[in-house]
């Protein structure tokens, strides 16, 4: 069976040259007689690939050495907790920019411990832009400001780094980190789970700087504590290793074609084509303001309700799949992360165009 065109928000595709190398690997990996799935996280040769992976990195988005690099299990979702629990005292005021489904769920989860004051809230628009920073209603006292940079299921993404007045911005960037350059010592915390360009599901990227280690509160459970992963090298119980494993061939992947830089001039193109087809399209069109737009997950609907059903197994017949919007919102959404190449999307085009013909 030939390989389809996967456009899944999550897990999402993988470099061919990636999995090619996991799939030579899995039986043998280094020559030690067994998988890499089940060699100690505590032997020489996955210490190796745990320090390669962290500076590789390092090296891709140059993170200064103030910073920490913890991978950790949970999901982006299990970080709506810890960066409540860790970066601030309980009934601490924390400020947070709604934008979308995931920055709503952040902030309710910090409610659970903090005083939680919504900056700005873009459900008035049903989430298709970022409210003018202008406008947004901050509180100085804050422990830290959380942004959602870039919301998976509406294809709202910052255009701009929110200016903080000495306030750490904490930033969950699950569906954007690795697809740009970006300047980490303008954030406090960034988190990223990694199923979207990191690598397979299980595993959760933290960039922490280090003054914001060991401020948690004393009775908070001890694999929720950033400090207890700082102090042990993300090993103080058994990590994710599979996934650790393969994010760092994925790594050693986006060095090999050029770093960010190169992945980002790919990934703007591909959306500048898909955006430009949708925008012309008498059939599609795109609810997200124009200066908001995604880059990574880009959703449509079709003028036309009563076809969504037909565009969606025709769609997958032409080896086209997981263009199905999440279900909250309905329509599609095409998600084309770094793994997904321009071929993938120029083929989308070329089906949504033949589609519109017959159905127009």
């Amino acid at each position: 069976m030939s390989r389809v065109h996967n456009f899944s928000a999550g897990p999402s595709a993988l470099p061919l040259e990636v999995l090619i190398k996991i799939q030579n690997d899995l039986l043998d990996w280094e020559d030690s007689g067994m998988s890499v799935m089940e060699a100690s996280h505590r032997g020489k040769s996955f210490t190796h690939i745990a320090e390669k992976a962290e500076s590789d990195l390092r090296l891709l988005l140059d993170i200064p050495d103030n910073y920490h690099v913890l991978f950790l299990q949970g999901g982006a979702t299990l970080q709506f907790s810890m960066v409540a629990l860790n970066l601030a005292q309980r009934n601490t005021i924390v400020d947070y920019a709604i934008t979308g489904s995931w920055g709503k769920k952040a902030a309710k989860e910090a409610s659970k411990f903090n005083q939680v004051n919504i900056v700005c809230d873009s459900k008035d628009d049903n989430y298709s832009s970022i409210i003018d920073e202008k406008e947004w209603n901050k509180d100085s006292a804050a422990a830290y400001l959380h942004i959602t940079e870039n919301e998976t299921i509406g294809g709202v993404e910052y255009n701009f780094t929110p200016k903080s007045n000495n306030v750490p911005i904490v930033s969950d960037m699950s569906s954007s980190i690795l697809s740009r350059e970006i300047n980490v010592s303008e954030y406090g915390l960034i988190y990223a789970g990694a199923q979207k360009n990191i690598g397979p599901a299980g595993l959760t990227l933290v960039i922490v700087r280090d003054d914001l280690v060991g401020q948690a509160a004393e009775d908070i459970p001890n694999l929720m504590n950033y400090k207890t992963y700082v102090d042990s090298g993300s090993m103080s119980n058994t990590p994710p290793t599979f996934s650790w494993y393969a994010a760092g061939l994925v790594f050693e992947y986006l060095i090999d074609i050029g770093g960010l830089s190169a992945i980002e001039k790919i990934n703007k193109k591909k959306s500048e084509l898909l955006y430009q087809y949708i925008d012309q399209s008498r059939l599609y069109f795109n609810p997200v303001n124009e200066d908001h737009r995604s880059r990574m997950n880009i959703p449509f609907l079709l003028k036309n309700k009563s076809i969504e059903e037909k565009f969606l197994l025709e769609s997958n017949q032409a080896g086209l799949v997981n263009l199905k919007g999440h279900r909250s919102v309905g329509g599609m959404r095409a998600s084309i992360y770094n793994a997904v190449g321009i071929d993938a999307v120029i083929d989308l085009i070329t089906f949504m165009d033949k589609f519109e013909v017959k159905n127009i």
